[in-house]
Formats: C-alpha cells, sequence, structure tokens
C-alpha cells in the first residue's frame, strides 16, 4: 500500500504475525529509481525474508528492467501492479488500468517472468501479481486474464474482490476470487474488506484461497495477522493486547520509521500512524490533534507513551474501538490495497 506499507510498518506486521508482506509500489521510470521516495520504498535494510517488491508500470521493456534493478537490491519476488485503482496512478494507464489493455498486460507479465527466470538465482526470482476484478461492473475479466497470466509463469495471484471503478467503495465480492481459483493451478489470495478473525474463516471457506491478504484493517491494528492466525488454528479468539504492549509495538515502530525518514519527514509521516492506532479509542481524536501539532520526535514518541499510560490505567488490554466511518480516508492512504 503505497504510504503505508513502508519498511518499518512491514516489519511491525512480521512480529506481530503476518507471514508476507509487500513492499510499497516501486516505479518502473528509470529516471526516477535515485530520487528519496524511490530509495526509500527499495530500503530493504534489516528486513527478513522473503522480500517480495512491487512494480509498476506501463511499458513491458521498462517494468523488465525495473525487476532486474530491484532484484539487484535484494528483491526476492517480483509483484506485478495491476489492483492499484488511484486517479494518478490510472491516468498514467498504469496499476488497474491495465486490466483494460489485455494485451499490454501480458506482454508485460511476460517480460518481467522472462528477466526474473534469467537473473542468475538458482530456480529464478519468481513473479506474482495483484489486481481487481475487472475495471468495472460491465468489464470484469479477471478469470480470463487469470488463466493467460498462470500460462505466463505468474506463480501466485492475489485479487481485491472490487473492480477499478468501485474504488474502496461498497463489499467486496467473493464470486470472482472462488472462479479464479476453482480454474487455476497456482496460489490464489483473496483481499478485499478483511477485517476480522470470522470474516477471514468465511471468506476462505467461500473462496477456497490459498491465502488472505490483510490491507486497510491493518492501519492501527496490526496485531490482526495474530488474531486471525489464532482463529484458524484454534476457533478461538485471542485476548487482545495488553495497552503497554500496544505502547511498546508503537514505540518500536516510531523509532524505526524516524531511521528510515529522518527527524523532518518522519514526524510529519509517523501522524498518520499515530493516528490509526488511536483511532476510535476512548479520548484518541482529541490527542490525534494534539499530536499533530507536535514537530519533534522526542515528543511524538512520549506524548504517545503518556497518552498510552493514561489510558492502561483504565483499561488493562486494548478496548475494541468504536466503529469509524472513514474508509475512503485510509484508502487515499492506501493505493494498492
Amino acid at each position: 500500500m503505497a504510504g503505508v506499507t513502508d519498511r518499518p510498518f512491514r516489519q511491525l506486521c512480521r512480529r506481530l504475525g503476518a507471514g508476507y508482506a509487500v513492499s510499497e509500489m516501486v516505479t518502473s521510470r528509470k529516471e526516477l529509481w535515485n530520487s528519496l521516495k524511490t530509495s526509500r520504498r527499495a530500503d530493504h535494510a534489516g528486513e527478513p525474508g522473503p522480500i517480495a517488491v512491487q512494480i509498476a508500470g506501463t511499458d513491458a521493456a521498462m517494468m523488465a528492467e525495473a525487476a532486474a534493478y530491484n532484484i539487484d537490491r535484494g528483491a526476492q519476488i517480483i509483484d506485478i501492479n495491476m489492483g492499484c485503482p488511484a486517479k494518478k496512478v490510472c491516468n498514467k494507464w498504469a496499476g488497474s488500468a491495465l486490466m483494460r489493455n489485455e494485451a499490454l498486460a501480458l506482454e508485460i507479465v511476460e517480460a518481467v517472468v522472462a528477466v526474473c527466470a534469467k537473473s542468475g538465482v538458482t530456480g529464478g526470482v519468481p513473479v506474482t501479481l495483484k489486481m481487481r476484478t475487472g475495471w468495472s461492473l460491465e468489464e470484469r475479466n479477471a478469470l480470463r486474464l487469470a488463466k493467460l497470466f498462470e500460462a505466463a509463469g505468474i506463480a501466485m495471484l492475489t485479487i481485491h474482490g472490487r473492480t477499478r471503478e468501485q474504488g474502496y467503495k461498497g463489499l467486496a465480492e467473493y464470486d470472482t476470487i472462488a472462479a479464479v481459483k476453482a480454474a487455476l493451478t497456482i496460489p490464489v489470495v483473496a483481499n478485499g474488506d478483511i477485517d476480522s478473525p470470522e470474516k477471514a474463516r468465511d471468506v476462505l471457506a467461500y473462496t477456497q484461497a490459498d491465502a488472505l491478504m490483510i490491507g486497510r484493517a491493518a492501519q492501527g491494528r496490526p496485531w490482526i495477522f495474530r488474531e486471525v492466525a489464532h482463529f484458524l488454528a484454534t476457533g478461538e479468539h485471542l485476548a487482545a493486547p495488553t495497552v503497554a504492549e500496544a505502547r511498546d509495538a508503537l514505540t518500536e515502530h516510531l523509532h524505526d520509521h524516524y531511521g528510515l525518514y529522518g527527524e523532518l519527514s518522519g514526524v510529519r509521516s509517523a501522524r498518520k500512524h499515530i493516528g490509526w492506532a488511536v483511532r476510535g479509542l476512548p479520548g484518541g481524536e482529541a490527542f490525534r490533534q494534539h499530536m499533530n501539532t507536535l514537530e519533534h520526535s522526542e515528543l511524538q514518541v512520549q506524548a504517545l507513551r503518556d497518552w498510552f499510560d493514561e489510558l492502561g490505567q483504565t483499561f488493562e488490554r486494548l478496548p475494541p474501538a468504536a466503529a469509524a466511518n472513514d474508509d475512503e480516508a485510509l484508502a487515499d492512504e492506501a493505493c494498492a490495497a
């Protein structure tokens, strides 16, 4: 998810039960590879494997070159983005817009698979792909494309149960995912609206998918991965994290975040992560507004710890967050959720 799944957030999710995490989108435009934004997105220092890098673009040769570039910098899996619905991506005919041009989409897949097979890594580097159900309700072509992509060498396919036209509105549908799973032999991953252990169980049962991908539901709640894993394994709910555990996990995340972005940028970009973490909790909105006035990392960390310590005087474990109707706001930050 662009603007969300940077290295510190991926590491946080992995520590809290995620089995696999994919990088933010890395552009295939060579002239931007040395930019500060792209260099941060391609930073995998200290990250546990497998390291999966998502690339985005519209030119087959450029996408192949981007795959090779990221493999040279540590990528162990290359993921092709055909799922992002953001206008700034789709207006350039990248992301989910590629689903409207099936010939180009297949050309890109074939070029990337070919260069990854010749990467020099024993057995080659696997290529995965994320897409939506189609461009619109009238143009749902995920099943047709999935068959083409499998034949072209894609090793795993993730499907978000919405069209590009939907963005993040409405409800995800899983019939398309189930149809793709039934037709393919490669692993298929279900994505979209998986926000609870029960929903994870139901989506797996309905689609028969091999795995689940959780995006927006992890923003501010990274322990959802271990909650889902525990429920699927035992049928029982895992207790919510203690307030102290949540405080310490988020403190560690903030320090990792500042380490990647530096003081000035880190303080500003950390605000959204802090906002997600306290969203819906008692006093969370007032604290978020106060947090947005702080300009130094030390003040952010201390304020966060003090706020959680105060919350801990009332609650031993994190209380359930009140429902908030701002999924679109989360989606604005999550171009590839």
